[in-house]
């Protein structure tokens, strides 16, 4: 048992199923508001699912018109087998729904273009996640979840949330459950969601709990209960992704179903067992195992600044206790190599892998990368169309060239220019793609800032930065830090007078 958990008792020591089923007919006669059941495809939001059909299908029919809405959460980069399962059931959920006239109405949520997973990773150069810099999973998941959810609550006031989250999974959804009670009732108030209330009618199960009633008791929508134990065998997994519904829920731990990229553990058990325990059908798994490690091996602080500029997004540098830069964003460069390593497993996994072609980056989210690296990284080759044609032997239809884009001809031209009045290309690069975008804007007052911004930056070169940080730490504030940061003022007043 973990620490600060309470044990696994089962909840038979004082409630039947039958209590269960009625306290969940009871809840949804009681309150007005429509349900919002979050279906992960694991043990848990199965059982959630499965008794609160069981529980719904013996009232009349004109009792049971509040609508539950059955909402699975996509992050894009969820592990295959999973989300096929899913979908699978996503679909059986549906028919079965509107044969036996039964409220449901599956939804998947997903994040939105500018939030997903490759467009902030290899589009903007963020570093893959780790424990210090969780940046998906509000991305990803919570925020999807909570678009749906503030639909829904301004279509009808207030929601009611289903979910199966468990007091004996970790300590802190225990200390969650245990918070925001509504007068001692079963429902919870939504820690940061106004109008939406939170009920798991499986918070006392054990895990022993949830597998026996999932496998003594049918799905009333056609699934098969066993393949799912099954799948959990073979992942060797102890849980499941749960809807992940603010920052106090927890996402995804280790030897967890969830997204095949997560860098946050060390090691993807669940992948690892499905490749091994597959007979060889799940081979193909090995792809995304062997980009998941190179994912990983850019988070190792001695290997980070191989991958990684010392310079953020904002331009800001991070200076380390021992006097080194910190790495910040990915170089341009190994973005480039992401894209070309994930484009060549996706083909590799077409050829080899199931039969229904598997997308890993879509074609919408190639569009935007190609968008981000034009503008915000001075990619004026161009390099995505490029990478794409080589790996996969297709075009897209990419946005002919009649918007002032700079091209490899230009870069040529400024880098020689740069180069003899000793500016830095990046530098420049940017100012004139910040002139590029306001090209026929009549007021000017947003471009100048945007100037500023610009020339705020750090735009001196990791070498002069060291220097300046080691007499720093030695006490030669004069005559080497003092000059440097004279120079440095200079420097940046000519640059703004040449702009």
């Amino acid at each position: 048992m973990r620490k600060g958990l309470p044990s696994e008792s089962s909840f038979s020591e004082h409630r039947s199923i039958h209590d269960v089923l009625q306290e969940i007919r009871d809840v949804y006669q009681r309150y007005p508001q429509p349900w919002v059941l979050g279906y992960s495809g694991g043990k848990d939001s199965t059982a959630v699912l499965q008794l609160v059909w069981r529980a719904l299908e013996v009232l009349p029919e004109d009792q049971r018109q509040k609508p539950v809405y059955v909402i699975s959460s996509d992050t894009l980069v969820e592990a295959p087998l999973l989300v096929d399962h899913i979908d699978r059931n996503i679909a059986l959920i549906e028919r079965a729904a509107r044969d036996a006239r039964m409220p449901f109405v599956p939804a998947k949520v997903k994040p939105v273009l500018n939030d997903t997973f490759w467009v902030n990773l290899i589009g903007r150069g963020y570093p893959a996640p780790s424990s210090k810099f969780r940046w998906c999973t509000e991305r990803l998941k919570i925020n999807p979840a909570d678009r749906f959810v503030e639909e829904k609550v301004a279509e009808h006031t207030e929601v009611i949330m289903i979910l199966g989250v468990r007091k004996t999974e970790s300590a802190t959804r225990m200390q969650l459950l245990n918070s925001y009670m509504v007068n001692d009732h079963v429902l919870r108030r939504h820690s940061s969601l106004h109008g939406a209330y939170l009920y798991s009618p499986i918070v006392d199960f054990s895990t022993d709990d949830v597998w026996s009633y999932l496998l003594q008791n049918a799905s009333p929508w056609g699934a098969d209960n066993r393949q799912l134990s099954a799948m959990y065998r073979n992942a060797t997994s102890a849980g499941e992704c749960p809807l992940v519904v603010d920052d106090s829920t927890p996402s995804c731990g280790q030897s967890r179903f969830g997204c095949w990229v997560c860098t946050v553990v060390e090691r993807d058990r669940s992948m690892d067992a499905l490749i091994e325990n597959g007979d060889g059908d799940n081979d193909w798994l090995q792809h995304l195992a062997d980009f998941r490690t190179f994912l990983r091996e850019t988070t190792d602080p001695a290997r980070k600044h191989i991958y990684r500029d010392f310079r953020g997004r904002n331009g800001r540098v991070i200076y380390l206790k021992d006097g080194t830069l910190g790495a910040r964003t990915y170089r341009l460069d190994t973005s480039r190599e992401m894209l070309r390593r994930l484009l060549e497993i996706q083909e590799n996994i077409r050829r080899e892998g199931p039969p229904e072609p598997i997308t890993l980056v879509s074609d919408e989210e190639l569009h935007e990368i190609r968008r981000l690296w034009r503008t915000e990284r001075q990619d004026w080759e161009d390099s995505v169309p490029t990478i794409v044609r080589d790996v996969t032997g297709r075009d897209l239809a990419w946005p002919t060239n009649d918007d002032g884009h700079f091209d490899a001809d230009h870069r040529a031209l400024l880098e020689s220019l740069c180069d003899e009045h000793g500016v830095p290309f990046d530098l420049m690069a940017r100012l004139l793609e910040v002139e590029r975008r306001s090209s026929g804007v009549t007021r000017r007052a947003g471009v100048v800032k945007e100037l500023g911004e610009v020339l705020e930056r750090e735009w001196r070169a990791e070498e002069e930065l060291l220097a300046v940080s080691r007499a720093r730490a030695e006490g030669a504030l004069y005559p080497v830090a003092a000059a440097a940061i004279e120079e440095e003022a200079a420097r940046r007043d000519t640059q703004k007078a040449r702009a």
